[in-house]
């Protein structure tokens, strides 16, 4: 078998492939032959060096991936071979509050899913949607969950409620795709005209370009009567927060994502109070969500936005184009 492997600060240009033997499951774990690989910002910023989390030396990279079931270890109850299954991020956060406790993770404290063949803790596998194809399910692990987990937590989201989204990633892509189940109203941002319209045809009720109006907080308040958003999915980091603490509607919620600018950014303080809002920050989704995910997925049939899928030979250059920064949609690398 075949795995990529790189240390933290190596850059892409230390992602380097080998040969191993084929591991065999111990006991509670399962073998999973990997079909399809997604990828996220955070194997970016692993090979970049400013991943905040431990990473193993020479890790298997990615956290993403969506499989077969080949082999089970003693005592397995949860799996069995020929199970079609996508790997969790957080494999011992099941169910709860996030605590440290569960933040052992793939692609990073431990061995990720850009490999032939994975050995997972069974605590760690979903089934994935009988609909979904490997690739399609590859995407969800981290951008559905945190996506779902974003839009449902504290009160769920309600048909009706309005929801900001910002720009084209794969958390902002699955919150507007979900936002829309729950029968809410969805006001995108983006950088362009043709984004607007692939956000269109996803469900937004409403775009905004940030590049023709940088100002867009107040587009939004006009949007929604003066009122606000009742919840904003912020992935921009303090580069957005500001203006999306000035789009959310008195007791609104803002889900932050990520802390994603690359630049050092000073927001005022008259900003952060100047409105009655609840700011959570959001780390991925335990299994529970991922399950919850997967049910809603099931009954409407929804399918994820997928820009490109490379092989599996060409992880680099799949790694390379969404380093870019152009995709609309998950980059997916698959092993058929």
């Amino acid at each position: 078998m075949k795995s990529y492997h790189v240390n933290k600060g190596a850059g892409l240009a230390g992602l380097t492939v080998r040969e191993h033997d084929v591991p065999v499951p111990g006991p509670r774990e399962v073998l999973v032959r990997m079909r399809a690989n997604s990828l996220n910002a955070r194997e970016l910023m692993v090979m970049q060096g400013t991943y905040p989390w431990p990473i193993l030396p020479d890790v298997i990279p990615v956290s993403d991936g969506a499989g077969e079931v080949v082999a089970v270890g003693e005592g397995v109850t949860r799996a069995r071979v020929g199970d079609r299954v996508a790997s969790s991020i957080l494999p011992y956060w099941t169910e709860g509050p996030f605590k440290w406790e569960y933040s052992k993770q793939l692609g990073g404290s431990m061995n990720g899913m850009l490999t032939e063949y994975a050995v997972l803790p069974e605590e760690g596998i979903v089934h994935i949607p009988d609909h979904l194809s490997f690739e399609e399910a590859a995407t969800l692990p981290v951008a559905g969950v945190t996506a779902w987990n974003a839009l449902t937590w504290g009160r769920p989201l309600q048909a009706g409620d309005s929801v900001l989204t910002l720009g084209s990633g794969g958390v902002s892509l699955f919150a507007l795709q979900f936002a829309k189940l729950f029968g809410a109203r969805v006001i995108a941002t983006t950088s362009s005209d043709d984004k607007a319209e692939r956000l269109r045809a996803l469900g937004a009720d409403d775009v905004i370009n940030y590049r023709t109006t940088p100002d867009w907080h107040v587009a939004v308040r006009e949007l929604t009567g003066g009122q606000g958003v009742d919840r904003v999915i912020e992935v921009g980091g303090p580069g957005t927060l500001e203006q999306s603490v000035k789009s959310t509607a008195v007791s609104g919620h803002i889900s932050m994502i990520g802390w994603l600018a690359n630049t050092a950014t000073t927001i005022p303080i008259s900003a952060l109070i100047g409105n009655f809002y609840t700011l959570q920050r959001i780390a991925v989704g335990n299994r529970g969500h991922f399950l919850a995910m997967n049910r809603a997925i099931t009954v409407n049939q929804l399918r994820p936005a997928i820009d490109r899928v490379f092989p599996f030979e060409d992880a680099l250059a799949a790694h390379r184009y969404y380093e870019a920064g152009q995709c609309f949609g998950k980059v997916v690398i698959s092993h058929s």
